[in-house]
């Protein structure tokens, strides 16, 4: 059964005219901003983590954020400001969900 709404969305560190985006480290830049924004509200030195809501990560050698559903259902407004500013900056958006890596079976390498 295929769920009607993504999980995630995955904002990519390219534009659509295929640029890479800069600075380099503008995913880490906007999870920083994020890290508030988490289940159960800020916690003391929350802003020493990213959200499980809105992680850096690179997929495929690109540079993206994956920002989890859970925040637009607890914090529109942050929901918005991610949204906002991939659209601000003319970035790659795909609705996914992110596919863990494989655990290899009891008694086999990998």
């Amino acid at each position: 059964m295929v769920s009607p709404t993504p999980k995630e969305i995955f904002i990519q560190g390219i534009t659509h005219d295929g640029r890479t985006f800069r600075p380099s480290d503008w995913a880490e830049r906007l999870a920083g901003v994020m890290c508030s924004f988490r289940p159960g509200g800020p916690q003391p030195d929350s802003h020493l983590s990213y959200s499980p809501w809105c992680v850096p990560t690179v997929i495929n050698g690109i540079k993206c954020v994956v920002v989890r559903a859970e925040l637009r259902d607890a914090e529109v407004m942050a929901w918005d400001f991610v949204m906002n500013f991939a659209r601000d900056n003319n970035l790659q958006v795909a609705e996914a969900c992110l596919v863990p890596d494989a655990v290899p079976p009891a008694g086999t390498r990998s």
